[in-house]
């Protein structure tokens, strides 16, 4: 019973440690220097200013060239397209790659097993949603 009570207290102390060790938020709004109700003899004191942090623009990420989830196409440069979710082949027209299969657009979709044929045709059903929905026409 005692391990318990030294185990809980020691819990306790550790995990209340913790909140004091983080530093403090800033304060959102600057402090209220008079109350608007109060009479001034003298104008009010102006806030001092600040200087602004300036403006940071997040650097565009570049395109990743694999995925976490899919394998790229064997023997072939490629990039993955997070937005089509499909690998897309460099040097191809309108192909690209995705759990062992090849899809292609040309006024249509088809797909092969194989990026030299033969290909079969499909409608966008048939081929990953990021896909379809990009060339709807």
């Amino acid at each position: 019973m005692n391990s318990i009570a030294r185990l809980t207290l020691l819990s306790l102390a550790i995990g209340l440690s913790a909140c004091t060790v983080q530093q403090p938020s800033e304060p959102t709004a600057p402090p209220i220097e008079r109350l608007p109700s109060e009479p001034t003899s003298k104008p009010a004191p102006r806030p001092s200013t600040v200087p602004s942090k300036p403006a940071v623009t997040p650097a565009t990420k570049p395109m990743p060239r694999t995925s976490a989830s899919f394998a790229p196409p064997p023997g072939g440069a490629s990039h993955w397209d997070p937005r089509l979710g499909v690998y897309v082949l460099e040097g191809q027209t309108n192909t690209f790659y995705r759990q062992r299969t090849y899809y292609r657009w040309n006024n249509g979709w088809s797909w092969s097993t194989n990026l030299n044929g033969p290909w079969q045709e499909t409608d966008s059903s048939g081929v990953p949603g990021g896909l379809g929905r990009a060339f709807a026409q």
